[in-house]
């Protein structure tokens, strides 16, 4: 095991290298950037932003003055342009640019953010609550469905139970959680039908005022929504997983002996199934779990404005503050990289017949 956890750990260097070696090159052929967003910013007169720059307070209304109507760099007075350059590094070469950001990420060096100027690691911890918030209770809600649903959908395997349930959890599956977002929004956040859940946010104005019955309450209330959006999706393909695991243990020889011997159903189900079933299931928990904390809420922090990582990612992507974009991606790609070995190492301890020694990576 230890030879191929070595193995799998150079891997990941090379895999997380190439990942933010063609993203960097992606975005240098990309238009736009932050020179031209900063620029854009200081012709509509943003005096702190001219600040920051280590000029005068001028340089904003100089901008403005040069470039009305704003046609990317064209027009801007150039010793304005070549402070920027130097400002955002892009006075360097793009390979001295790119080994520099490797460089500082081996040291969990992220920088500050190209237009906000607070620390990248801060930004992550203020927005990390939300995004956890969000994938506990997916993870929560989605197991305690799709577990107990798998099972009895396995056991009454062909019922007219198993046909309507999966033909509900393929429907779930097959509709994007986004598109399932907007759809809840305008039929029970007052779209154009019912105003029962709030359209946007974790909490009300008043939170502060409220009783702490009050507080719990008010959360659910705005997580409704987004919940519900997101865990329609990842049940379903939980749920399908469970199924087919304890179908396939079902059939086999140990199963049939056991229930020879006289065993209830139950104590066969849980006594033996269940455990050799549930290794798949058990397994992929770590990959789910990142994915319900950090890459699937995406659209739906986006969709209900909820000020997660999310919606951080999204922002900056827009804004063109690639600082924070290749941090949360290297940040990102790196606990998707090690949570992946995690779950081969978790898959070995729970079934010591498994050899990943004499596999290739």
């Amino acid at each position: 095991m230890l030879v191929y956890i070595t193995r799998r750990l150079i891997l990941m260097i090379v895999t997380l290298f190439g990942i933010m070696l063609i993203s960097f090159a992606i975005v240098q052929l990309a238009p736009g950037g932050p020179v031209e967003t900063m620029m854009a910013r200081l012709s509509g007169t943003d005096a702190g932003l001219s600040g920051r720059l280590g000029g005068s307070g001028d340089i904003g209304v100089q901008a403005q003055a040069t470039n009305d109507g704003y046609r990317g760099s064209q027009g801007m007075d150039a010793q304005l342009i070549e402070r920027l350059n130097k400002q955002y590094g892009f006075d360097k070469p793009a390979p001295e640019r790119f080994f520099k950001m490797i460089t500082d990420y081996l040291r969990f060096d992220f920088g500050e953010s190209l237009f906000s100027g607070q620390s990248v690691i801060t930004l992550i911890k203020q927005k990390l609550p939300v995004s956890m918030s969000l994938g506990l209770w997916i993870m929560l809600l989605s197991y305690a469905i799709s577990i107990p649903l798998g099972i009895k959908k396995a056991v009454s395997d062909g019922s007219r139970f198993d046909v309507w349930t999966s033909i509900v959890i393929t429907v779930g599956y097959a509709l994007p959680a986004f598109l399932v977002a907007i759809v809840l929004l305008i039929v029970f956040a007052g779209g154009s039908f019912y105003q029962i859940f709030p359209p946007q946010g974790l909490w009300s104005e008043n939170w502060n005022q409220l009783s702490f019955l009050g507080k719990i309450t008010d959360y659910i209330w705005h997580l409704a929504l987004p919940i519900t959006a997101m865990v329609l999706a990842a049940f379903a393909n939980l749920t399908l997983l469970t199924k087919n695991s304890f179908l396939d243990e079902i059939n086999k020889q140990y199963v049939m002996t056991a229930r020879m011997k006289g065993l209830k159903e139950n104590q066969v189900l849980y006594g033996h199934v269940f455990r050799n079933a549930m290794l798949l299931v058990i397994s992929g928990f770590p990959a789910a779990f990142i994915h319900a904390f950090f890459t699937g809420s995406l659209l739906i922090e986006v969709t209900f404005n909820l000020d997660g990582l999310g919606l951080l990612s999204y922002n900056s992507i827009i804004g063109r503050d690639y600082t924070i974009v290749f941090a949360t991606l290297y940040i990102f790609s790196l606990i998707g990289l090690i949570v992946n070995l995690v779950s081969d190492i978790i898959f070995t301890a729970i079934d010591p017949r498994i050899d990943f020694e004499t596999r290739e990576v």
